[in-house]
Order: C-alpha cells, then structure tokens, then sequence
C-alpha cells in the first residue's frame, strides 16, 4: 500500500505482510481497502505521520468521514451513497486489528485507547452453547457503528437464477450428447451452489480432491495448502469433506474427461496433483483458474441479464446455507459444511431463516437440495 507521495506506507504495509501468509487473500485485500482508507483519512486531516497517537474521536472521524462519502466528517444532509452498518464495522474491525497487532510487536499504545476490557459478567449464552467454541470474553471497542434496523439479510439466488446461471455457461446438445458451451464454467458455479464453499477454497481445489462415489457418496476435501500458484487458501486453514450429489459427480467426469482430452491435444499433462480448474484457452495453458477470471465470467453473466442484478460467487454460499436450513438441516451440520468455526456464526447469519415460511413455498428449497447428502 502506497500513501499519497507514492511511498509504501510502511506500518500498514508490515501488518499486511505479517498476514499474507496466515489469512486468504481475500481477506488480506479487504482488509488492504479497509486501512488504505483509514491512511487516507489521516492524510487527509495532515495526520499520517502522528498514526500512532490517535484515539476514540480521530477513529469516530474516520467512520463519519465514511458514511459521507469520504469528504468529510460532519453534514448537514446525508450522503447517497451510506455505506452499509457491515461496511462500516469491516472497515472498523480492520483499523481495531491493525493497532491490536502494532501494540503486541512494537508496543504503540493506540489499541489501548481504543478498546475496553473484558466484561466481568459472562455474557448470557444461548441454548446451543455448548456447540460453541468461542474462547472467554475479550476487551471489546469503545467505537461502536450505529444499527438503525436488524441485520440485513444475506442475498440469495433462488434455485431457479442458479439453473439460468448454470445454463448460461453450458447446456447438454440433445442430438450429440455432448455439452455445448464452457463446462469449466458451468462446474465452477455447479460447485459454489451445491456445496456452499467460499471462491478461495473452489480455486484451490485439486483434481484429487473430488473423490468419485464408486456405489457410495461423492465428496469433495476441502485440504489446507500453502504452495496454490494462484494463491489460493483454505480460509483459517481448516480442512473439511463436503459431500456432494450424483449429479454433480457426474458433471466433474465429464469435466475431467474434457480437461485430459485437451491437454493432450496441448501435449500437456494433467495430474491427480493438478489443479481442478485451469485456463483452457488462455496463456498459461491450464495454469490454475484466478479468482478475476471468475470475476469476469459473472460479470459476462451480469452483462446477458442472466442471474439477478449485482449478484456475486458469494451469493451461493448463502444460497446454499439458505436452501439447507429451510430444507430443515441442523444448524450444527450447516456450520460444519460451511466451514464456519462456530455455530454461533450461522445462526447470526441465517437465525431469520426459520421464520420466512414463505420463502421456503415460493423458492421450492426442499427440492432444490433432495438430492444433496449433507452429512458432517
């Protein structure tokens, strides 16, 4: 990250690369957006030199200088473009995380000024406690992000928009047997739907990972690497086996066999060791898939008006969650299949599922997931 003479700003940039190594990328990026707006904030008020000193007010600036359009810090009107209370306290949590860990290496006391200790009360915990791993109560901020309303829901793609998605990358040819348009594509998204992994995890998949059923169940193993040359993680880490259905088990043979023919056409070779996705018809050939390469397949969707307005990869982790808890799976289990490290995590997210009868009559989620083994 760079400050405004076009230097590295060099606290920021030595959290960062304190970081690279144990979060996903997408986490380390978003929270790269997060503290460059926070050192452009400073910048902004001629302290960026002084990151060090500041305290409760200079952090409540910076999240009214969001909610205004990053001009300034008090409006008479409000700015069109708010940014969401899940925006803000991202942002929040970014600039909390970035002085914690300044005060534990180098002892800058910022982080001190800004969070409180530890409630001596426990906190009241709900009946399914015991299925939470949470470790003790920790100092929380003196910062807090207003909440006008509940938490806003997470957004879906109801079955129907995940067919049209699916279809719009490839269809079976009636008269030829074979699939007509990318099946790559319609097995990135066939996986992201039916097995609610995050985009991270699906690219740093593996040809063996996808475990053919052979009488029994397929499944995929979610496997923690280091080495992904398109930088790919495991989110924290932590492995998991999401079992899948035949169906899609029957589209990964078809994938598979389309990935050996080409390569072979290529004079390449393809291992139980190589990447599940690759490029195709892009230099380098079967390199493993980027994540800006599925970025630009869903805004290519986006563009044929297939799948609803602004949707994203991540929508059918929620989706899937979504079709999963109305279907009248387990919390537990979903939590376990989503890779969640507490059950605490899901309820949070998807609590507001169990009450929304009329989703479950209009979006057909029980037959959307018959099909699915969802087994931990």
């Amino acid at each position: 990250m760079v400050d405004e003479a076009f230097s590295t700003a060099a606290p920021v940039e030595d959290w960062l690369e304190a970081h690279r190594l144990l979060w996903s990328p997408n986490t380390v990026r978003s929270y790269a957006t997060s503290l460059a707006q926070w050192w452009s904030f400073l910048e902004q008020r001629g302290e960026s030199e002084r990151w060090h000193e500041v305290g409760v007010p200079t952090v409540s600036g910076f999240l009214s200088w969001l909610r205004n359009g990053r001009t300034v810090e008090h409006t008479i009107v409000a700015s069109e473009q708010t940014p969401s209370p899940e925006t803000l306290e991202a942002r929040l949590a970014a600039v909390i995380s970035f002085y914690r860990w300044q005060q534990a290496v180098f002892g800058v006391g910022v982080a001190e000024r800004l969070l409180r200790g530890a409630p001596r009360r426990a906190p009241a915990r709900g009946l399914l406690a015991h299925l939470d791993a949470r470790s003790g109560p920790t100092p929380s901020s003196l910062v807090r992000v207003r909440r006008t309303g509940r938490r806003d829901r997470p957004p879906l793609l109801l079955p129907r928009e995940i067919q049209a998605i699916l279809d719009g990358c490839a269809v079976p040819d009636g008269s030829t047997g074979e699939w007509a348009g990318n099946l790559r594509d319609r097995l990135v998204f066939a996986l992201l739907a039916e097995t609610g992994m995050r985009l991270g995890e699906l690219l740093g998949l593996r040809i063996c990972d996808f475990v053919m059923g052979r009488g029994g169940t397929p499944f995929v193993e979610i496997v923690p690497r280091e080495d992904n040359p398109n930088g790919a993680r495991v989110k924290m880490m932590r492995p998991r086996r999401v079992y899948v259905g035949n169906d899609l088990e029957a589209l990964f043979a078809d994938y598979l066999s389309y990935l050996a023919c080409h390569a072979a056409t290529l004079g390449l070779t393809v291992t139980a060791d190589s990447a599940l996705f690759v490029n195709l018809h892009r230099s380098p050939l079967l390199a493993a898939m980027r994540e800006g390469t599925v970025r630009d397949k869903t805004a290519a969707l986006r563009r044929r008006r297939i799948g609803p307005p602004g949707w994203t990869p991540h929508w059918f982790r929620h989706s899937h969650a979504t079709a999963l808890l109305l279907a009248g799976t387990p919390e537990w289990v979903v939590a376990r299949r989503l890779g969640h490290a507490h059950v605490q995590t899901t309820l949070d997210l998807y609590g507001w599922v169990r009450e929304d009868e009329a989703l479950r009559a209009a979006a057909n989620w029980n037959s959307y997931v018959a099909g699915w083994q969802v087994a931990g």
